[in-house]
């Protein structure tokens, strides 16, 4: 059976993989992510200013800080745009494949086995990965970042490894992964909890001490730097009514009164906090499904409940799905994948017949999904927690000693 899947598997995988890179990439979209970074970072190198934007529309802006925009400064180096482009893309999508590939591994499974290929195939045909290449966006290699810092975070969580000082050493290099990405996103901050609730303190040092680090190397380079926190910071903290899924985001779209609002934000902040509670149960027991789930609660939190959630930040969810291999998950529930076919189909709802509906759907259906999700999530923990400790009263009762 492993055998014929494979064989169904890979084709579908390697035509879906140059299917969305090599015609729907290459051939672009209105919606473009990667000239915004590409000129911000040849001014940077050319000593102009970074920062100097108009925030009063909706053009793309550029975003990354002064340690993010020194991490570009490769990309910068390329004088030839599409060139530039295409190679942006190309690392994206390899790293794509490379992040399900360690994921795979994550999850106890061998490459030779269906479900890398399957993941491929599956991930390459949702909405999140085709509009990540498409509009040729730095995700996939945060994809590829969160990836490693699960895996680095996992082979160092004790043993004879730790005692070896091999595991140290992962646990140092899951921080510096990290630190990279929060550098990108700072997003991906909240992960911290992770390595601190295990006492992985290497992790949590070189978590902040990177993007901190970069930052400071990078503020005498970077041309203007310090309008980033003058100009850019205050506009980073409002909320967008366009391109944003995020709960705030569908508040700003239709103008929602506080009452309607708060209350949704409240339950769904609570939900996650209760997840992320509750999964500390498993920390010691079952360290893969511990870190998967928990970094998928709080990404999907982070999604629904910030000023700003674009729906291909979706990708990010991947590892939390990769415990539907697993004995326990929370993708063993409908709601889960029923929340994970609001966020990831590529299917438009653009309609003749209901015009407002579809265009409400098409933008914040991923809101739901992403709601739904934080449901399945505290719903499924708690499923496990009340039901371990149901039977864990079974067990000290029928072992007291008869009277």
């Amino acid at each position: 059976m492993p055998a014929g899947l494979n064989l169904a598997a890979w084709p579908l995988a390697i035509l879906l993989v140059l299917n969305t890179v090599l015609v729907r990439a290459f051939n672009g979209a209105p919606t473009d992510d990667f000239s915004t970074v590409y000129y911000a970072v040849r001014r940077a190198l050319n000593g102009q200013a970074v920062y100097e934007q108009a925030y009063h529309h909706v053009d793309p802006l550029y975003l990354y800080n002064p340690g993010a925009t020194l991490l570009l400064y490769p990309l910068g180096l390329v004088d030839n745009f599409p060139l530039a482009r295409g190679l942006f893309i190309l690392v994206n999508a390899a790293a794509i494949v490379g992040a399900l590939a360690i994921l795979t591994r994550v999850v106890g499974h061998r490459l030779s086995s269906p479900l890398w290929p399957a993941s491929i195939a599956l991930a390459f045909a949702t909405e999140t990965v085709t509009n990540t290449l498409t509009f040729a966006n730095i995700n996939g290699l945060l994809l590829l970042a969160l990836s490693g810092f699960l895996a680095l975070g996992l082979r160092g969580a004790g043993g004879r490894a730790d005692r070896a000082g091999r595991g140290a050493g992962a646990s140092l290099w899951a921080g510096i992964v990290l630190g990279l990405a929060i550098t990108v996103k700072p997003q991906f901050a909240p992960l911290l909890v992770l390595p601190l609730v295990k006492a992985r303190w290497f992790t949590v040092a070189a978590g902040i001490a990177v993007p901190v680090g970069l930052n400071v190397v990078a503020w005498p380079v970077i041309p203007d730097a310090g309008d980033y926190l003058r100009r850019l910071v205050p506009y980073l903290g409002t909320t967008r009514d366009y391109a944003n899924s995020s709960w705030d985001g569908l508040r700003a779209y239709f103008d929602l009164p506080g009452w309607a609002y708060y209350p949704v934000w409240v339950l769904a902040a609570v939900l996650v906090a209760v997840a992320v509670v509750l999964l500390l149960r498993w920390r010691n027991t079952d360290p893969a499904l511990w870190a998967l789930t928990t970094t998928g609660v709080l990404l999907v939190g982070i999604f629904f409940l910030s000023s700003l959630g674009q729906q291909y930040y979706s990708m990010w969810l991947f590892p939390l799905m990769f415990t539907a291999v697993l004995p326990r998950s929370v993708f063993h529930s409908w709601l889960a994948w029923a929340a994970a076919a609001c966020f990831l189909l590529p299917v438009t709802w653009t309609s003749t017949h209901w015009p407002d509906a579809g265009r409400w759907a098409n933008f914040f259906l991923g809101t739901a999904g992403w709601f739904l999700l934080i449901v399945a999530c505290a719903a499924s923990v708690t499923g496990w927690y009340l039901g371990q400790r149901r039977d864990a009263g079974y067990t000290g009762r029928h072992d007291q000693p008869a009277h």
